[in-house]
């Protein structure tokens, strides 16, 4: 069964950084999509980035492009989300997600796999 465990989230201040960290369990992820997303109160889930497993391709929404870098540590199954000059409108909880067909998708629906969510508040 696939696991993923989501960890680095936290408080901070506004133009701060934060990494968070996915590790991945339970299958071999070389054929995988690992994205990640993110929900704030009373809006839809969003998508951020998506990184293929085996060829290493990254996609990043416009919304963060510049501040926001997926990438992947295949040794120790895990996917990273490195954000930089973090805003006050970034405050959401955070979600990694895994589609076994391989897509670099931005729909919710296409990943079969969530983690549990990591709060991410940032300050003013």
């Amino acid at each position: 069964q696939v696991q993923l465990v989501e960890s680095g989230g936290g408080l901070v201040q506004a133009g701060g950084s934060l990494r968070l960290s996915c590790a991945a369990s339970g299958r071999t992820f070389s054929s995988y999509t690992l994205a990640w997303f993110r929900q704030a109160p009373r809006k839809e889930r969003a998508f951020l980035a998506a990184i293929s497993w085996s060829s290493g391709n990254t996609y990043h929404a416009d919304s963060v492009k510049g501040r926001f870098t997926i990438s992947r540590d295949n040794a120790k199954n895990t996917v990273y989300l490195q954000m930089n000059s973090l805003k006050p409108e970034d405050t959401a909880v955070y979600y990694c997600a895994a589609d076994s067909g391989g897509r670099l998708t931005t729909r919710p629906r296409s990943y079969e796999y969530w983690g549990q969510g990591n709060q991410v508040t940032v300050s003013s």
